[in-house]
């Protein structure tokens, strides 16, 4: 089976994400920075605009991934509610989070959606840092032991991607809500824009739980794309509690989908 994780950026790039998920290959589909309308007629491109960025956003990512996904189920867990614009200047609301995308044939057996830091925000964006949330589903995958399947998106700090009292307390959260749904023999994949660098606590942490990070395992050095142009290139990880299963892992560059890359993971059964 396959697993892709993704910071999909709100949409910016959609002609070209648009294109490239039908044959992606995904059989899960792990979205971060994914938009989703609180009211009907929400135009197709909105803006989010702060003192730093102005970037376009698709207005209902959700149900775009969706239509170019038939058949797949989708799970969006909303991490705060806030105004976008569209070309005249009209405020559209809208909530701002995760998404996850299974093919028919898998089983979702069980989910938790959690919050990592700070709790829904319904009344704009505000200050950073803004809530972060959770996903973690089990699957039933034909041919392979149970699946847990976890992702979340890192606190961003205009300060870099060091360690913070505030991200040592997101990675405690983390963990604690993946060993409560992990069980014996599950499979583990924990993944997303984990806004850190390869020497976080956070991985020290992993470790000692028994993951392993295939980003940096892997010499990957860049897991953004060209559309990125700072100098610190790591973001996005990918880890899973049994390397054995792994039969490949990529981190594309192109085509140009979002500003990051996307990490695709292929697991199957020994021998």
């Amino acid at each position: 089976m396959r697993i892709v994780s993704l910071n999909a950026w709100g949409g910016a790039c959609w002609p070209e994400l648009a294109a490239w998920l039908p044959g992606c290959g995904a059989d899960v589909l792990c979205l971060q920075e994914v938009i989703a309308p609180v009211a009907p007629g929400t135009p197709a491109w909105l803006r989010y605009v702060d003192p730093w960025r102005d970037l376009a956003q698709r207005g209902d990512l959700v149900a775009d991934v969706s239509a170019a996904l038939p058949g797949f189920r989708s799970w969006f867990s909303p991490a705060a509610r806030g105004p976008l614009t569209d070309d005249r200047g009209a405020t559209w609301i809208t909530d701002h989070g995760l998404g996850l995308w299974t093919a028919p044939h898998l089983a979702v057996t069980g989910a938790r959606s959690t919050f990592i830091h700070g709790a829904f925000r319904a009344d704009g964006w505000g200050e950073e840092p803004v809530p972060r949330v959770m996903q973690i589903a089990r699957l039933h995958v034909p041919g392979l032991a149970p699946i847990l399947v976890a992702q979340f998106h890192g606190l961003r700090d205009a300060a870099g991607k060091g360690d913070t009292p505030a991200r040592q307390g997101q990675t405690d959260r983390v963990f604690a809500a993946l060993n409560a749904m992990r069980r014996p023999g599950d499979v583990v994949v924990l993944c997303g824009d984990f806004n850190l660098l390869p020497d976080s606590a956070l991985f020290a942490r992993a470790r000692a739980e028994g993951l392993t990070d295939l980003v940096t395992a892997g010499g990957h050095t860049d897991t953004r794309t060209a559309i990125y142009t700072k100098p610190v290139r790591y973001a996005d990880y990918l880890l899973v509690s049994d390397p054995a299963l792994v039969r490949g892992f990529a981190l594309p560059a192109t085509p140009l989908v979002s500003d990051h890359r996307p990490l695709i993971l292929d697991l199957a059964p020994p021998g």
